[in-house]
């Protein structure tokens, strides 16, 4: 089943790049961006990494954590964060549990070639854990801002 504006989000547990369980449900009562990309240090992903930590401040101010899940290690999210001072939370989902009830873990062609991999997505998600607005295949430049002005329409 695919996940639909009004669903509840499903619930999850991952390791932070801190090495620290970070769950969903910690934080109920906040709004949470939940972007799922593909992986560390490729140009698309680190541009969208930087440009929503380059806003951390701005989502704080709008009580919004700010979540980035790819299926990397936490060791590869520790270097991807400290080489781009990232200020944002990095979850590792290495078995691609989340990425699978997120519905972003889809096949993708490239070359011919078939594969499976992370559909980069964002979830935006409500004080009361429901999601507020799906953004799928993201273009990476001006994103950030789509998701403030969804943000905001919301508000």
């Amino acid at each position: 089943m695919a996940l639909k504006i009004g669903n509840k989000a499903p619930a999850f547990t991952l390791e932070d790049q801190q090495g620290n369980k970070v769950k969903l449900f910690d934080f109920i009562g906040q709004w949470v961006v939940l972007y799922f990309y593909p992986k560390d240090n490729t140009s698309g992903c680190t541009t969208e990494a930087c440009n929503f930590s380059d806003n951390i401040v701005t989502f704080e101010d709008l009580n919004t954590i700010v979540l980035g899940v790819s299926p990397d290690s936490v060791k590869s999210h520790i270097n991807f964060a400290a080489k781009h001072d990232l200020k944002i939370t990095l979850l590792s989902d290495p078995d691609h549990k989340v990425l699978e009830k997120y519905g972003v873990w889809q096949k993708k062609k490239m070359y011919g070639r078939e594969y499976f991999g992370v559909v980069r997505s964002t979830f935006l998600i409500d004080p009361d854990s429901k999601i507020a607005h799906i953004w799928e295949k993201v273009k990476v430049v001006g994103h950030v801002n789509e998701v403030l002005k969804k943000y905001a329409e919301l508000n």
